[in-house]
């Protein structure tokens, strides 16, 4: 579990690091396209790894159909909502939309016999905090990989490569912390070590929070991501084993997809909430920020390009304090929610029965 938990920071890094690699080599569609032959591989190992038990179900179609709309039309609308305004006609529609799909979602899942979300799986105190829990850590850790790109190659001036190198230290602090936590799980309940891990996280976003289109990478950045990987990765692990611990056999696969659907919708709403809180704050010291900083580029006018990259730091600086109050929510969660024991290790000796 701790090695799992590393991988999923290492892997949004690796994304980084090869996306910059396409984009500077190639072309930036290349992003989009690299993801067929991953997928198809993904794909043809499942076949390696199929064990020989078959088991029999169906596909949620509709829960499939009106899950994927509702979250798309919330994306949609909060994305919007930010460009043309929250009284907009097409922001609201799709906002009405999102809350009639999502809705039918779950009125869907208690009718039908393989539910795409069974909602057994929520009434385990536990496992439904850590699913809430992972929902807000995958909003504001998206949102870090995205607002450390931009402000690197915008504000810095890096090129995608170098931009994917620099986030080379959050992967390794986070592997390292997961495989310290993995460790740490024998001896102390999931809640002692996700929430300090969720402080330590906040403080780091915090500390992003105080960028400056000067600030250094080696004194301000470099810092920061360590904290703030050091957090994410001691919180990782015991949302993954507080899911997994005590789920029915038969529920193992899907308990562990909802996981991971949790922290990938935590990502996408979250980044479209903080992209808008981003966008406004920028827009606010100086209108369309981000167009006047490539405006600038284009003619010369390095006083509006300053100008832009001090807007749009502002912005992403809102942002990040944002997300560490994403943090501070899924801290109040963990604490409120979760109270399992620690983790049974191999050896550990059998209690002593009374009598």
């Amino acid at each position: 579990m701790g090695v799992y938990a590393a991988m999923a920071g290492l892997g949004a890094t690796v994304g980084l690091l090869l996306g910059g690699v396409l984009t500077d080599y190639l072309s930036w569609r290349w992003v989009m396209f690299v993801n067929v032959p991953i997928g198809l591989a993904v794909l043809a190992g499942t076949r390696l790894l199929a064990s020989g038990e078959k088991l029999h179900g169906e596909l949620d179609v509709r829960g499939a159909i009106t899950a994927t709309g509702g979250l798309t039309a919330l994306v949609y609308a909060i994305t919007q909502g930010g460009d043309r305004g929250w009284d907009d006609k097409v922001t609201l529609g799709m906002f009405a939309i999102a809350a009639i799909l999502l809705v039918t979602f779950l009125r869907t899942q208690t009718g039908t016999r393989h539910p795409l979300l069974p909602l057994r799986l929520l009434r385990n105190r536990n496992r439904a905090g850590s699913y809430a829990t992972m929902l807000f850590i995958g909003a504001a850790m998206f949102a870090t990989f995205y607002f450390l790109s931009l402000y690197m190659q915008q504000v810095k001036g890096c090129s995608p490569v170098r931009a994917g190198f620099a986030c080379l230290p959050f992967s390794l602090c986070m592997g390292l912390s997961a495989g310290l936590g993995s460790r740490l799980l024998g001896r102390i309940p999931p809640r002692l070590l996700a929430g300090p891990g969720l402080v330590i996280a906040a403080a780091g976003m915090l500390w992003f929070s105080l960028l400056e289109p000067a600030s250094s990478y080696t004194t301000h950045l470099m810092p920061a991501m360590f904290i703030t990987a050091l957090g994410l990765g001691a919180s990782f692990l015991p949302m993954t084993l507080g899911v997994m611990a005590g789920v029915e056999r038969h529920d193992t696969g899907i308990a562990s997809a909802v996981l991971n659907t949790t922290q990938q919708i935590g990502g996408a709403v979250g980044l479209a909430i903080l992209a808008t809180v981003s966008t406004c704050a920028a827009d606010n010291q100086l209108p369309r920020a981000d167009a006047a900083f490539f405006q600038g580029l284009a003619t010369g006018d390095m006083s509006l390009v300053q100008r832009a990259a001090d807007a749009l730091t502002h912005g992403y600086t809102v942002a990040f304090t944002a997300a560490a109050g994403f943090l501070l929510v899924a801290l109040v969660i963990t604490v409120v929610a979760i109270n399992a024991p620690r983790q049974k290790q191999t050896g550990d000796p059998a209690p002593a029965l009374a009598g």
